[in-house]
């Protein structure tokens, strides 16, 4: 494992780290063979948050008797100093731990972002808490480059966690600013949330860019971590062959994609919406057709119950059309 210096924040990091979503379709009794591997990976930073529902408690578990072992980050979607305060001590709960060493708010609006930072708002207890000695350090998250713009602009930001990947490299042009502050880059959907399934090719084009600090994909099992990270660690440069695969990639998916992270939730009409598009990338792609149309006329609702009401377009943080992307797949499905 190759180790860095997560930003000014004088902590040693594996470059290689953990993204705690997927293990929530896990038990608790797979966490400690989980975490085994991991020690013995020498992955060491770990990330979770509020809106993971069991992920922090399964961390908990897989740390428990080796908490030094690790490096704990986690996020809330607070924006004011008393829900903040609650959702540390309850983090500090699920962990089993008396500290937590990078505490992150949760993709905000620019707008949320301003109030975080108000009198009476969330980065007030952040503070409180650092001081206490309940977390160590504070980072942001966020999904859109106005947000990036406003970390690059915030002295209090020690982290930043973005998207990046070998289709969405709109950030690329800020990494070295946000390096030369001296704030940590933490790269999550590394896979586009799953849309790219070459995983070899997805860690090794983030792996060749410098001004990465450390990339989180999501991860559920040994085989995932060891294969994760054997490309992410492979010294090799980029072949001619790999950046043929990359502009594969990009022509396969473009920019008008989900990238599954859930936000658009919950439907009106109860579709499950990532699911939808999911389906037909296997419909479109993969060549699995009866696969995808068997799993689609299973659902209980489906893209063909969408009404329109634009709900989710409210809450995407992508700007997706999902409402006449939702009307194709039902097209591609009849």
């Amino acid at each position: 494992m190759k180790y860095t210096e997560l930003g000014k924040t004088g902590i040693k990091i594996s470059v290689m780290g953990f993204g705690g979503i997927p293990i929530q379709k896990l038990s608790p009794d797979d966490m400690p063979a989980l975490f085994d591997a991991m020690e013995e990976l020498g992955i060491n930073f770990i990330d979770s948050a509020r809106g993971y529902s069991v992920s922090e408690e399964y961390i908990g578990i897989g740390i428990s008797g080796r908490r030094d072992k690790f490096v704990l980050a986690t996020k809330s979607m607070s924006r004011d100093k008393a829900s903040m305060a609650a959702d540390i001590e309850k983090s500090l709960s699920n962990f089993k731990t008396d500290y937590i060493d990078l505490y992150q708010i949760h993709n905000p609006t620019p707008d949320q972002l301003r109030a975080v930072c108000a009198p009476g708002g969330a980065l007030e207890a952040l503070f409180e808490a650092r001081a206490a000695g309940k977390i160590g350090h504070i980072g942001l998250t966020g999904h859109t480059l106005e947000i990036f713009d406003m970390a690059l602009g915030l002295d209090w930001v020690e982290t930043f966690m973005f998207p990046y990947n070998i289709v969405e490299t709109q950030c690329e042009s800020r990494l070295s600013a946000l390096r030369a502050q001296g704030k940590a880059f933490i790269c999550m959907k590394p896979l586009a949330g799953g849309a790219i399934e070459n995983g070899r090719a997805a860690m090794r084009f983030i792996a060749a860019n410098e001004n990465v600090t450390v990339v989180i994909p999501g991860i559920a099992t040994a085989s995932e971590l060891s294969e994760n990270t054997a490309a992410y660690l492979d010294p090799a440069p980029l072949s001619g062959e790999e950046k043929a695969e990359f502009e594969t990639v990009r022509a396969q998916l473009g920019t008008v994609f989900c990238r599954r992270c859930g936000y658009c939730a919950p439907c009106t009409v109860g579709i499950n919406i990532p699911v939808m598009f999911t389906l037909a990338g296997y419909l479109e792609r993969y060549g699995l057709a009866p696969w995808a149309r068997e799993r689609y006329a299973a659902q209980k609702a489906t893209a063909a119950d969408c009404i329109g009401c634009g709900a989710c377009e409210e809450r995407c943080p992508y700007d997706l059309p999902i409402v006449s992307l939702l009307k194709k797949v039902s097209e591609e499905f009849r």
